[in-house]
């Protein structure tokens, strides 16, 4: 990839919907630059923008990490069940202490142990499940800058900053979606860059309704808007599940600290022998021993931390990465 879409893909991570014009003024060139630049890296499935719905505060689901062992010569099968099934919305192949892991968005927490008893796919080629369920989400891959852009055009792209929802989970009840929330949310869960008259044919209403309503689900939080884009598009060649035990006095302070590092795309405080769970980039391999060394290292409470690499991911934010199958068979 050029410089030039490094950055247009780094802005519409920021903000899936900015403007043309805006993501042109920021990476400095023309609008129809940007317009042709971006519809040949959507074109060639490097690039894509959804819509998605926070499933937990909208009261549609609870997440749940799980973290899995293989028998030899299988992980690959495992991983690709994982990817097909229509309740996970995140699944990767590991190299290390386990062997893949997926988060699953379950109907409620109670749902977590019948998955534990008969709800994997490929059962039989399981050695070993661990479930996490997710209490507090640090940062989420909606959240991460590549870096390509300066911190005033960074801030300018995103906006306003949403509170998350485990924060206010005693304070209100989850937010209520209807039919015609659900339809437009399910039309820019396609393609997040439809404009407003496009969903609105989708969700037969009129555009100025579904202007409306997608201010409200994103101002509430419901709704956002991710980038998928690959972290080696941006000079990331390593990502890695970090996995650690902190003890519980310091699991706020140590998830605030992970979390502000530059090369934190997730950051979640969960249930389980592991309580706080992450999914970290790096530029180049020999990074990590000094990331593990004098980041982790560096975390109060720290008392266990495993790091499993990522080999292959097959699925983010519910949709298919591109070409999955080629880079396992090479695996």
């Amino acid at each position: 990839m050029s410089e030039l879409d490094r950055r247009i893909v780094s802005a519409l991570q920021l903000n899936g919907r900015a403007s043309w014009g805006a993501i042109a003024r920021h990476v400095g060139t023309s609008e129809s630059t940007v317009l042709r630049r971006a519809g040949q890296l959507t074109e060639s499935g490097q690039l894509r923008v959804i819509g998605v719905v926070d499933v937990l505060r909208c009261g549609l689901g609870v997440p749940v990490l799980t973290r899995l062992r293989c028998r030899p010569g299988t992980a690959a099968t495992v991983t690709e069940a994982l990817a097909s099934r229509p309740d996970v919305r995140y699944a990767t192949m590991l190299a290390g202490s386990a062997d893949c892991t997926a988060e699953f968005v379950l109907p409620t927490y109670q749902d977590a142990a019948r998955l534990q008893l008969d709800g994997f796919p490929a059962a039989e080629h399981l050695r070993d499940a661990e479930t996490f369920a997710v209490m507090r989400t640090f940062t989420s891959n909606h959240d991460w800058d590549s870096g390509e852009l300066a911190p005033e055009a960074a801030a300018e792209l995103r906006g306003t900053e949403v509170r998350p929802f485990e924060e206010q989970h005693w304070e209100r009840p989850p937010e209520q979606l209807d039919e015609l929330d659900l339809a437009i949310c399910a039309a820019l869960g396609e393609d997040g860059r439809l404009s407003f008259k496009e969903v609105s044919r989708h969700a037969g209403t009129s555009e100025s309704t579904v202007a409306r309503r997608v201010d409200s689900l994103v101002r509430r939080g419901c709704l956002r808007f991710r980038t998928l884009a690959e972290p080696a598009m941006f000079g990331y060649a390593l990502e890695f599940m970090l996995w650690l035990s902190v003890l519980p006095k310091d699991l706020d302070r140590a998830g605030q600290q992970l979390a502000a590092h530059p090369g934190t795309k997730y950051l979640s405080a969960t249930t389980g022998r592991f309580n706080l769970v992450g999914q970290i980039v790096l530029r180049h391999y020999g990074e990590l021993y000094r990331h593990t060394t004098d980041v982790v290292g560096a975390l109060p409470g720290l008392r266990e931390a495993d790091v499993t690499l990522q080999v292959s991911t097959l699925k983010r934010a519910w949709a298919p990465t591109p070409a999955p199958r080629a880079t396992l068979e090479e695996a």
